[in-house]
């Protein structure tokens, strides 16, 4: 069975940020990257593109050798494993957007991509999307790659019959709101019964609180996750489970996939990614879907980062490489190819990227996308964020799917955080 993109960001997500932590902090003490002409990359597969890839290697052809590996499985996990080895380490390295925050305590294993002469790209990108990349102390990291700017997919002719806005602009601006986006599922499962808007509570939950500046702890290592953002998210989820709008169907199911081709699930909140998702899960709905702006503001789901290693013996012509890989036109071509959705403004007017997508019955989705990444709100990560979001997501998906009683959830979600965070030294 295909894994989506979700699933892979789900799955890239298994090991805690304390353990990240650890296997970087043991990182190389000499180099050992590559010598001579040889510059090898690191990343996973629809990590770049293809083409992309194709194209600088035969750019930079005359001067370097480079070898591109698309490493599987547990990316972060090889990558620490083989720079606390102190051998065979990448000269640049890709870095899940997930990732980031457990890499950035540990900013001196990698190149300050300031030294470089970063700063002079900085207004090509978006800026919520370059600060992701910075560690605490400034040194830069990271290098935009792509990111994930959340909207509403929705299903043309059912939200049609069931009374509610049907096109792009009218589903944007009447359902803008939390409470509106509710009140619609409320009118869709009236009129249609047997549908539900959004497959399970997790989708309002997590995307409310990514449309905050807030996560779950803050600069000064304490937990937040306890404090009205997250509250407010909570009590949006349950909300939505108590007016009968979410389904029971577990997400990413062959159940979930069924009710998606059969109407019965004609919304969902994704990030771009999840228009690649649809096509390869539900082809035949090919024409029923349209995109629209999620309600309140967008929240960002996914994106990486291009990093090079102390490793690297040629730091300013892997810094060439990188600029180049990750410049406009490049990123365009990365949407095109592998749904790589551009962190570079200047992409989404090209032509190859105002296609009319007869999936979408023949919209323009980056009229939708584009303003969304450019309205995400800036949020520090901390690596502890998911080792300690984790309870909070599970708990109310108990709410979801098993119908826990929320105020014990939430008790329980936050007993599981308190003692991960006094193991962590997290203040509470």
């Amino acid at each position: 069975m295909r894994l989506s993109r979700r699933g892979l960001l789900r799955a890239g997500l298994a090991g805690t940020a304390a353990t990240a932590l650890g296997g970087l902090a043991s990182g190389c003490a000499v180099p050992t990257g590559s010598t001579g002409r040889n510059m090898v990359l690191w990343y996973w597969s629809g990590g770049l593109s293809d083409t992309v890839v194709k194209n600088a290697k035969a750019r930079y052809g005359s001067s370097v050798e480079l070898d591109a590996i698309q490493i599987g499985g547990y990316y972060r996990s090889k990558l620490i494993t083989t720079m606390a080895g102190n051998a065979h380490i990448p000269d640049i390295a890709g870095l899940k957007g997930e990732d980031m925050a457990s890499y950035l305590p540990n900013a001196g294993q990698f190149v300050d991509l300031r030294t470089l002469g970063a700063e002079k790209y900085k207004s090509r990108y978006l800026g919520w999307k370059w600060d992701q990349g910075i560690a605490d102390d400034g040194s830069m990291v990271g290098f935009p790659i792509d990111c994930g700017p959340v909207a509403h997919f929705y299903q043309y002719a059912v939200f049609q019959k069931a009374g509610l806005p049907y096109e792009p602009d009218d589903v944007s601006k009447e359902l803008n709101t939390w409470e509106k986006f509710f009140a619609a599922g409320e009118r869709l499962k009236q009129r249609i019964p047997g549908t539900f808007l959004l497959t399970d509570v997790g989708a309002v939950f997590e995307n409310a609180v990514q449309q905050g500046s807030k996560r779950y702890v803050d600069k000064d290592r304490n937990f937040i996750g306890d404090q009205r953002h997250v509250r407010d998210a909570w009590a949006l989820a349950v909300e939505a489970k108590r007016r009968g709008i979410v389904s029971s169907i577990v997400n990413g199911t062959p159940d979930q996939i069924s009710a998606k081709e059969s109407g019965r699930l004609p919304s969902q909140l994704g990030a771009s990614w999840a228009t690649g998702d649809l096509k390869n899960e539900v082809p035949r709905t090919k024409g029923r879907w349209r995109v629209a702006q999620m309600p309140v503001r967008p929240s960002n789901n996914g994106g990486s980062f291009l990093s090079i290693t102390k490793a690297c013996r040629e730091p300013e012509r892997a810094f060439e490489i990188i600029t180049w890989l990750l410049d406009a036109d490049n990123q365009a071509q990365g949407f095109v190819d592998a749904g790589l959705f551009p962190s570079t403004p200047a992409s989404y007017g090209m032509k190859k990227l105002q296609e009319p997508d007869p999936f979408f019955g023949g919209q323009v989705t980056m009229d939708v996308f584009g303003p969304a990444a450019q309205k995400i709100a800036v949020a520090y990560n901390s690596p502890y964020d998911f080792a300690l979001g984790q309870p909070i997501k599970d708990e109310i998906k108990n709410v979801g799917v098993l119908g826990k009683d929320p105020k014990k959830a939430w008790e329980d979600a936050m007993s599981k955080c308190r003692r991960i965070a006094k193991h962590l030294g997290v203040g509470i």
